[in-house]
């Protein structure tokens, strides 16, 4: 064993300095690249987790497939030492997440049907129960239809809230609401809640031990010491909810509403022009992301408490639970806030931000709409690309800079894309505002 590990370069596995590394722990490549190439990384990790819940559902792209492909390889050690390179391939993912996402949403609709506004309880009921977390529909809905007639309820959380506004989802009487908000607050839920509990995809925690006996995982989730179900035969976590004891009737404080979708924001377009056009809707925010246990994060619902009753609020992935909770009314019949789903329905969010330039004559760019997005993790990333790829700049970024922007990057974001970081919520919306 080395006795220092940091004489061990990471990218070439050489002795630093040695015959095969030209750089301490880089080999050669500046920091800028490297850093890129994790972008890049990241970015086609996150395109893989949106393919890989298409590809359940019986939907696949040769080209998307193809990119991943070339992504991976570029990132080999001594392939390709081109800055100018790996952004033109940063561009490139995010053209290709937007296909990813298509792709999604097509087979999700497919499936199960276009969603449809939705109102979801968030207390308990009697009952014994399983609690599904994660972003996998086909799980959910392999679940529910095992389910049926047993006693058990479902319940979702965090990203699964949205699978309410599905028709081929909702049709389960026992889909019965949803627990918890975002993923970090599992630990928390899961211990207090004496349910069976189904980890779908991404967002699982390492359980605390008061629930690792009655925990399980399915698709790509694993955890230790957690069983693992690699099909969809859900036996073993029924049996397990049949031996807890029944939840009881918990009223929850608040009702959710999900669901919204192209098809039932379209029908809307004409009254919204004609709101727009008489000043009673100023201006449309896009407020959503991924959220996290920062304490910058208070910004979001602070942001989103601050703005006029002449705005709209659209929203959509986890970053909603910082806000979803508060009645922002309405406009003459038009919801101030509005859920599109999970992180795997960006694409509606883009689709509409389209479908109200071309309902104006205008680019995306000249609507009164802004971006305010919060950060987290590698879907975060592909989406924060397909923005780009599509020209959409003056974007809010927070509550940090991505790990993998250094100030070079950070000047060609601000420069080409007006990126901007958030800073206080009150001269932020006033900034928006007059922007």
């Amino acid at each position: 064993m080395p006795e220092k590990l940091d004489m061990f370069c990471y990218q070439c596995s050489q002795t630093a300095g040695g015959t095969g590394c030209t750089q301490w722990g880089v080999c050669g490549k500046s920091p800028t690249v490297a850093r890129l190439q994790d972008n890049l990384l990241l970015a086609a990790k996150g395109m893989s987790a949106y393919l890989y819940h298409a590809r359940e559902l019986g939907y696949t792209d040769p080209e998307i497939d193809a990119f991943l492909e070339r992504a991976f390889y570029a990132t080999f050690t001594n392939v390709n030492f081109d800055a100018e390179a790996f952004v033109e391939l940063a561009v490139e993912a995010g053209e290709m997440n937007l296909r990813t996402m298509r792709l999604l949403k097509e087979a999700h609709i497919k499936a199960f049907g276009e969603p449809t506004p939705t109102q979801v309880r968030t207390g308990t009921v009697p009952g014994r129960a399983i609690i599904a977390t994660g972003h996998g529909l086909k799980a959910l809905h392999a679940l529910l239809e095992q389910t049926e007639g047993t006693g058990i309820n479902v319940y979702t959380h965090s990203e699964l809230l949205p699978a309410h506004g599905y028709p081929g989802l909702r049709k389960f009487p026992h889909l019965v609401g949803n627990l918890g908000k975002a993923w970090f607050d599992q630990k928390e839920l899961f211990a207090k809640v004496p349910a069976a509990i189904l980890g779908t995809s991404n967002c699982v925690l390492l359980p605390r031990e008061e629930y690792r006996d009655r925990m399980f995982t399915t698709g790509p989730a694993r955890l230790p010491g957690v069983p693992h179900i690699p099909g969809y035969d859900y036996t073993l976590v029924i049996e397990r909810a049949r031996e807890l004891p029944e939840l009881p009737q918990a009223p929850g404080e608040v009702t959710m509403t999900t669901g919204y979708s192209l098809g039932s924001i379209l029908p809307l377009a004409g009254k919204i022009k004609e709101l727009v056009e008489a000043g009673k809707i100023r201006r449309f925010f896009l407020v959503g992301g991924c959220d996290a246990p920062h304490k910058k994060s208070t910004y979001y619902r602070e942001f989103v408490q601050a703005l006029p009753q002449d705005t709209i609020v659209l929203t959509l992935a986890c970053g909603k639970f910082r806000f979803n909770d508060l009645e922002l009314g309405e406009i003459e019949g038009i919801p101030r806030l509005i859920d599109l789903g999970q992180c795997n329905d960006s694409i509606v969010a883009v689709d509409l931000a389209q479908a109200l330039a071309d309902l104006f004559g205008v680019g995306v760019n000249d609507l009164p709409l802004t971006l305010v997005i919060s950060w987290m993790e590698q879907k975060a990333v592909a989406i924060l690309w397909s923005l780009l790829a599509l020209g959409i700049k003056g974007i809010y970024l927070g509550p940090i800079l991505p790990a993998w922007v250094n100030e070079d990057i950070l000047k060609v974001l601000q420069a080409e894309y007006d990126l901007r970081l958030i800073g206080e919520p009150r001269e932020d919306i006033a900034r928006m505002l007059s922007g």
